[in-house]
């Protein structure tokens, strides 16, 4: 397992920008799949997207697709998520998490997880 550290969330007013950042630590990033995972008030866990291990594919939850981007700079050992036209829908705790890389698993499955981030808050205020 390694550790994951996320950071960027705050406050932002509906239609704005936040970028959030994951750091591993205690291994090498481009060993793990990673993904990006967010819990809304009351709700349950669900996922946001995914980006293989060497950048070089993603996928998105339909409810953040064309507005949320995820990459990741695996010399830098870190993983971002551009989120866009931020909606009040959008508050949540968000999550990274890792899997080891070729995992044959559903991306969503967050029993696949191995390692995950403390959680960072994004507030949307209408």
């Amino acid at each position: 397992q390694v550790q994951l550290v996320e950071s960027g969330g705050g406050l932002v007013q509906a239609g704005g920008s936040l970028r959030l950042s994951c750091v591993v630590s205690g291994g090498t990033a481009s060993t793990y799949d990673m993904a990006w995972f967010r819990q809304a008030p009351g709700k349950e866990r669900e996922f946001a997207g995914f980006i293989f291990w060497s950048g070089g594919g993603t996928s998105y939850a339909d409810s953040v697709k064309g507005r949320f981007t995820i990459s990741r700079d695996n010399i830098g050992n870190t993983m971002y998520l551009q989120m866009n036209s931020l909606k009040p829908e959008d508050t949540a705790v968000y999550y990274c998490a890792a899997r080891t890389r070729w995992l044959h698993a559903d991306i969503k499955d967050q029993n696949a997880y191995e390692s995950w981030g403390q959680g960072t808050q994004v507030t949307v205020a209408s």
